[in-house]
C-alpha cells in the first residue's frame, strides 16, 4: 500500500523559458489573426465571418469591442470557477481531489487581470456594449425614450439620475470581483500556511471560508451574468440565466481543469494522481455538460411554447439568422452530442487523449455559447467568427495560461500537509 512518504511533496512546478516561449508563439499567432481580421474589417474585406456587404469599416470597432467583453466574461468566469472547485471540495470534505487542489486554485490568479479588462472595457467601450447606458433612452421627450428600459434604469444608475453614471452597474462589478479575489488569496494564503504548519487546523479554517465563499458565490455568480451579459438584450429575461451562465462556465472551467491536470501528469509532475482522479474530472466534465444542456432546454422551451414576442425574439435573432443559425446547432453539437457520446464509456475517461480532444473542443464550444448570448444583441446580424473572433480568442487563452501556470509555479504543486492526503492516494473507482 502506497504511503506518503513514497512521494515528494515538495514538487514544484518549473515553468521553463521553453514553455514560456511556446505560450508567447501561440499569442502572437493569435495577436496577428486578430490584426489581420481588424485590418480585413476596416478595409471592407470579406475573409472575417458572416458580415453583410458594406457593413465592414462600420462595424468593426463595435465587433472588436464585442470580442474583448465575450472574452474578458468567459475568462473571469473560468478564473472564478477554479476557487468555486476549490472550495466546493473543503465544504463537501471530499478527499479524492487534494492532489489538485492547487491546481484548481491556480486558476484564481486570472481574477485580478480579468476585473481590471473589465472595468477598463467598460468605460472605453461601454456605449457600443450595453444600450441601457445611453442617457436618451430615459428622457420621456425623447424620440428615443424607451419606457421598458426607463423602468430598469435604476438598477444601473441607483442612486443617481437614470441616463448618468451607472454606479450601482460598477458598485456591483467591483464588490464581485473584489471579494472573489479577496476570498481567493485568503484560501491561497491560508493553504500556503498548512504547508508550513501542518495539522488539522488550517484545514478546519479553510472549510469556513469556503463555506462563507460558496454562500456569496452562489449570489454574485447569478447576478454578474445578469449585469454583464443579459443586461444587453435590456428587453430580455431569463429567470434561470444565471444559472445557464454558471453551468456554462463550470464545464469549461471544469475541463480546463481537467487539462492542465493532464499536461502535468504527462510532464511527470502529480505522481500520486492516478487514472482514478482523471476519471473523477472526465465525470464532471461528462455530467456536468448534461446538466448545461438541462438548462439550456429548459430556457429554450419555456420561452418557446409561452410564445410571448417580447422573450422569443431572443432565440428567433438566433436561430432563424443566417449570422448564427450554424453556430446556434454548433454550441449543441459540441456542448452536449460530442461529450455526452465520447465520454459516455468508462475507458474514454481514464485515458487523456479522449479528454484532452473533448476537453478543447468544450472550451471553444462554451467561448461559442457566450459569443452567441453577447453578440446578436450588441452587433445584429454584423457578427460572426472569423479572424477577429479566433485571433482574440487564442490571444487571451495564451494570456490566460501563462498567468495561470506562472501563479500554479510558486508555490508547492500539492498541499502536503492536507489531512486527507494519504486518502486521495488510494482512491479507487
Amino acid at each position: 500500500m502506497a504511503h506518503v512518504t513514497n512521494y515528494n511533496l515538495d514538487q514544484k512546478f518549473d515553468f521553463t523559458a521553453a514553455l514560456k516561449k511556446s505560450i508567447f508563439i501561440v499569442g502572437a499567432i493569435g495577436a496577428v489573426l486578430l490584426l489581420i481580421g481588424v485590418v480585413l474589417a476596416m478595409f471592407g474585406g470579406h475573409g472575417h465571418g458572416a458580415e453583410e456587404g458594406g457593413a465592414h469599416a462600420f462595424h468593426w470597432s463595435k465587433r472588436f469591442f464585442a470580442n474583448l467583453w465575450v472574452n474578458n466574461v468567459y475568462f473571469a468566469g473560468i478564473a472564478i470557477i477554479g476557487v468555486f472547485f476549490f472550495a466546493l471540495q473543503y465544504a463537501a470534505q471530499a478527499g479524492w481531489s487534494t492532489p489538485l487542489l492547487r491546481v484548481y486554485l491556480s486558476f484564481g490568479s486570472w481574477l485580478p487581470y480579468a476585473a481590471g479588462l473589465l472595468l477598463i472595457t467598460f468605460f472605453v467601450a461601454g456605449h457600443d456594449i450595453f444600450h441601457w447606458t445611453h442617457s436618451s433612452i430615459y428622457d420621456s421627450n425623447s424620440p428615443d425614450y424607451d419606457g421598458l428600459i426607463d423602468g430598469k434604469g435604476s438598477y444601473f444608475f441607483w442612486p443617481l439620475e437614470k441616463g448618468t453614471f451607472p454606479l450601482f452597474f460598477i458598485l456591483r462589478l467591483v464588490l464581485f470581483f473584489g471579494f472573489w479575489i479577496f476570498f481567493f488569496k485568503k484560501m491561497a494564503s491560508l493553504s500556503s500556511q498548512e504547508d508550513l504548519h501542518g495539522g488539522t487546523s488550517y484545514w478546519y479554517t479553510i472549510r469556513k471560508w469556503s463555506a462563507i465563499f460558496l454562500i456569496f458565490f452562489a449570489v454574485s455568480s447569478s447576478v454578474g451574468p445578469w449585469d454583464w451579459i443579459m443586461s444587453i438584450d435590456t428587453h430580455w429575461f431569463s429567470t434561470l440565466f444565471g444559472w445557464y451562465v454558471f453551468s456554462s462556465w463550470f464545464v469549461a472551467g471544469l475541463s480546463a481543469m481537467t487539462l492542465v491536470a493532464i499536461f502535468l501528469k504527462e510532464r511527470g509532475y502529480l505522481p500520486m494522481v492516478n487514472e482514478n482522479h482523471i476519471h473523477d474530472m472526465g465525470k464532471y466534465v461528462f455530467a456536468f455538460s448534461i446538466f448545461w444542456t438541462y438548462l439550456w432546454f429548459s430556457q429554450f422551451l419555456l420561452i418557446y411554447y409561452a410564445n410571448i414576442p417580447e422573450e422569443s425574439v431572443y432565440y428567433v435573432e438566433r436561430l432563424h439568422s443566417e449570422t448564427y443559425s450554424l453556430f446556434f446547432y454548433l454550441n449543441i453539437i459540441i456542448n452536449f452530442i460530442l461529450p455526452f457520446f465520447v465520454l459516455m464509456t468508462r475507458d474514454s475517461k481514464r485515458h487523456s487523449i479522449f479528454l484532452k480532444v473533448i476537453c478543447t473542443l468544450v472550451i471553444f464550444g462554451h467561448w461559442l455559447d457566450i459569443t452567441l448570448m453577447v453578440q446578436p444583441g450588441m452587433l445584429g446580424h454584423n457578427g460572426g467568427v472569423g479572424f477577429i473572433e479566433v485571433g482574440m480568442l487564442i490571444l487571451y487563452a495564451s494570456v490566460v495560461a501563462f498567468v495561470v501556470l506562472l501563479g500554479l509555479s510558486k508555490q508547492n504543486l500539492v498541499a502536503k500537509n492536507h489531512p486527507m492526503l494519504e486518502e486521495s492516494y488510494h482512491h479507487h473507482i
